[in-house]
């Protein structure tokens, strides 16, 4: 049974040894070959051209560079600074007495306007009325007497330092109705100027000594907006400069103002410099102590090149851009690539402004620049919103070209025309 097994293990591999040289000696057929006769019962087509494949944003000889353009333009653009504030009053005081009494009278009412010299409150005056009666009744005596004497000086009945003394009495009588006065005076507290009155603090009856909080007077009629700006801005700020006040609590509404005073003194902590601005109040809408937001124009330009920020090609500190030249006549693309280096000014709103570099109507790319290697690339305009579409034209660029070596006229790209001249 061994002496089986052995014979039918050399026999297997005798067969096996014999098939490895026959597979070994089969000459390998050429890849060419094999193409061939694939291709000898099907359709005989041209050999492809170099660079048929090729994207068609190629660049050289793979054809022009899709690119989304955009003109230069000219608009306003306006340089301002913006800042944090508060309002304040024009005219703001906390009316206080300088002398003690009682509240007697109130002569307002909480939040009404008030005139200047309104008397808002009154303070029991009974024992300063009576001094000012007493001191009027010894200004009497002593302007009787100084009179008599003056008489009696011209007869020579007295001599002339009794006419002096009695003339010096007058004069203390003067004096002490005047303080008298006063002093029935400082029980009245009177409006400073034409306000708006505050809540009071007393009531009628209360004991107030000096300086106690009786309540607050406000012009609101204009009001000041106090806010401050760095001191880099101080060569462009005047007097008589504009702003615009937006107000937390007033949504949706600007109030225009005007700069009124600059500090001379620059905050030597912070390097800002206080500014005070007036707007006017007719309607009443605005309150002392409210939080404001201050932009103030520094500049304006009517007449300044922008072009989308889209269009900068930032490299080593300096900012270019990819011009679009036009090539009159030229065959194939009717725009070229040409690299310009340019200065750029204030940016808003997805723009930004050219200092040099440009002029207005000139062509820029705005999208596109990495397929750009050099200047002088053809390129192939396209419109805003086909950029994702740019990468399917390679295909059928690639399609387009089997169709005519198939004798199929491609379609003309009308649309590239327009867009060039757009």
């Amino acid at each position: 049974m061994k002496k089986y097994h052995a014979l039918v293990a050399a026999v297997g591999i005798a067969v096996l040894s014999a098939g490895a040289y026959w597979y070994q000696r089969e000459p390998i057929r050429p890849a060419s070959e094999g193409r061939s006769d694939a291709t000898a019962h099907g359709p005989t087509s041209a050999p492809r051209p170099a660079g048929a494949g090729a994207p068609a944003g190629g660049a050289g000889a793979r054809g022009p560079v899709a690119v989304e353009m955009a003109p230069v333009q000219t608009a306003i653009l306006s340089e301002a600074a913006q800042a944090v504030g508060s309002l304040r009053s024009r005219q703001g005081v906390m009316l206080r007495p300088e002398v003690s009494g009682r509240v007697i009278a109130l002569g307002f009412r909480d939040g009404q306007p008030v005139r200047k010299g309104q008397v808002l409150v009154q303070l029991d005056d009974t024992l300063a009325a009576a001094q000012v009666r007493q001191a009027q009744a010894q200004l009497s005596i002593a302007r009787a007497n100084h009179e008599r004497n003056r008489e009696l000086l011209a007869q020579n009945f007295v001599s002339q330092a009794a006419v002096d003394q009695t003339a010096a009495t007058l004069q203390v009588a003067e004096a002490q109705l005047a303080v008298a006065r006063a002093t029935q005076e400082r029980l009245r507290i009177v409006a400073p100027f034409d306000g708006v009155a505050g809540i009071r603090e007393v009531n009628v009856g209360d004991y107030v000594g000096p300086g106690t909080d009786l309540v607050n007077l406000e012009d609101v009629s204009s009001l000041y907006v106090d806010f401050r700006l760095p001191e880099r801005y101080l060569p462009q700020l005047q007097v008589g400069q504009r702003s615009q006040v937006s107000l937390d609590a007033l949504p949706g509404r600007r109030f225009e103002a005007r700069i009124e005073a600059l500090s001379p003194q620059v905050d030597a902590q912070g390097r800002s410099v206080l500014i005070r601005a007036v707007l006017n109040n007719r309607e009443g809408a605005l309150r002392p102590g409210m939080f404001a937001r201050v932009d103030t124009l520094l500049s304006s330009k009517t007449d300044a090149l922008v072009v989308p920020e889209e269009a900068l090609v930032p490299q080593g500190g300096k900012q270019y851009v990819i011009k679009a030249v036009k090539a009159e006549g030229a065959e194939g693309a009717s725009w070229t690539s040409q690299r310009r280096e340019v200065s750029i000014g204030l940016r808003r709103a997805g723009q930004v402004e050219i200092l040099q570099g440009l002029d207005r109507g000139d062509m820029v790319v705005v999208a596109g620049h990495q397929r750009i290697q050099r200047d002088g690339t053809p390129l192939r305009p396209v419109q805003i919103g086909e950029r994702g579409s740019s990468a399917a034209s390679a295909p059928s660029a690639a399609g387009g070209t089997r169709d005519a070596q198939r004798g199929t006229a491609a379609p003309a790209t009308s649309g590239t025309k327009v867009a060039a001249r757009n």
